[in-house]
């Protein structure tokens, strides 16, 4: 039986452009980036080469990319220099990612920001929970608010919630793993004072990542015992998972090719769109417009998530259901009850770029007949 992945919001496979750059690098000279002698220059010029290329997608300069091991570890910096920076609450809503609201927990008072329907944060709402924030913890350290979210995909409007977090005296984090690659949008463009970023959301390895850091901000580092990353993250780099970074990254940068696969994204996913606008009981989540382009999500009433996953995956075609990293987790979304809707009825579809039109044909195929399959089986029949 042929396999078709459409979890790329999971995990992307790795582009051919990172291989070939992660090889390179192996290969290469072994060598501490710090140090003087040759290898280590040849060490430092590939880093340097990466973090040029992660600069130029996000639209940045190189002096504010700090690399990581992930945008977990990029999350978990941001937070506790926040914190450490200034004494007070966390403004953060249910439908962040939970490394998001457990960094946020870890490190001081959380107060919610509730959300609308469709997932999406106001410069209200935000104020909201600032005023209520100042009232019972005297100050607010950061706001939370992610550029698109992991699970139904909407965006939020950034510029509108950085503005509102700045009134409050606070600096403003974007969680833009599930965006960046996918939206074409310059992340220097959110004026946000952190965004944290992922490699392996966007066809590089896993294992390397990067907090973007505003010109000027200086926070205490998350990582020490080292120099490294100019004294703010210690560690050696992995060179290898920058490397295969930095050339995802270059190759999303060249004239045209991210505005092409958001393109080919929406384009799939409006096809599963119209899938699932054919079956009853079928609900979309999320914002349908206003959404990052290669992620929708569906709630398929009268059938628990899990079994649409497993029935699927017995036809050959990979999707998620809810918003836990661990396959071990199998509890209520977090995000959608942020949303105040099912909880338990979850299904997320999401392409990129090796996914092909034959990729979604095959879910066209399968998916109602194991929804029907699975309606029969509880009505008994």
């Amino acid at each position: 039986m042929s396999r078709h992945y459409l979890d790329h919001a999971s995990t992307s496979p790795l582009r051919p452009e990172a291989r070939r750059a992660m090889l390179e690098a192996l290969d290469g000279p072994a060598g501490d980036p710090s140090r003087v002698h040759e290898e280590a220059r040849v060490v430092r010029a590939a880093l340097e080469d990466a973090r040029q290329a992660v600069a130029e997608l996000a639209g940045t300069g190189t002096g504010q990319v700090i690399f990581t091991s992930g945008a977990t570890e990029a999350i978990n910096a941001a937070v506790w220099g926040a914190a450490r920076r200034q004494p007070g609450a966390i403004l953060c809503a249910g439908v962040e990612h939970s490394a998001v609201r457990e960094a946020s927990a870890r490190q001081a008072p959380v107060v919610d920001i509730e959300v609308d329907g469709k997932g999406r944060i106001s410069p209200d709402a935000v104020e909201s929970a600032g005023r209520r924030a100042i009232d019972d913890h005297g100050a607010v350290a950061l706001v939370h608010c992610q550029w698109a979210n992991h699970e139904v995909g909407t965006l939020q409007p950034l510029a509108e919630v950085t503005e509102a977090g700045h009134r409050l005296g606070a600096l403003v984090h974007v969680d833009a793993a599930a965006a960046f690659g996918h939206q074409p949008q310059a992340v220097s463009d959110l004026g946000a004072d952190l965004v944290s970023v992922s490699s392996h959301k966007l066809g590089g390895p896993v294992g390397a990542g990067a907090l973007l850091v505003r010109r000027g901000l200086r926070l205490e580092p998350f990582l020490v015992g080292g120099s490294q990353e100019r004294a703010r993250r210690g560690g050696l780099e992995n060179l290898a998972a920058l490397a295969g970074f930095g050339a995802a990254a270059a190759y999303l940068s060249a004239e045209g090719v991210l505005a092409e696969e958001a393109t080919r994204a929406r384009e799939l996913t409006d096809r599963v769109a119209e899938l699932c606008g054919t079956l009853p009981d079928v609900d979309r989540y999320g914002d349908p417009d206003q959404r990052v382009a290669h992620v929708i999500c569906v709630g398929v009433r009268g059938v628990e998530a899990e079994a649409v996953v497993i029935g699927l995956d017995q036809a050959g075609v990979a999707v998620h259901s809810g918003s836990a990293c661990s396959s071990e987790i199998l509890e209520p979304s977090a995000v959608l009850a942020a949303m105040g809707v099912d909880a338990d009825r979850s299904v997320r579809v999401s392409v990129g770029w090796s996914t092909a039109a034959e990729d979604i044909s095959a879910l066209e195929s399968a998916l109602p007949e194991v929804v029907a399959r699975l309606r029969r089986l509880g009505q008994g029949a």
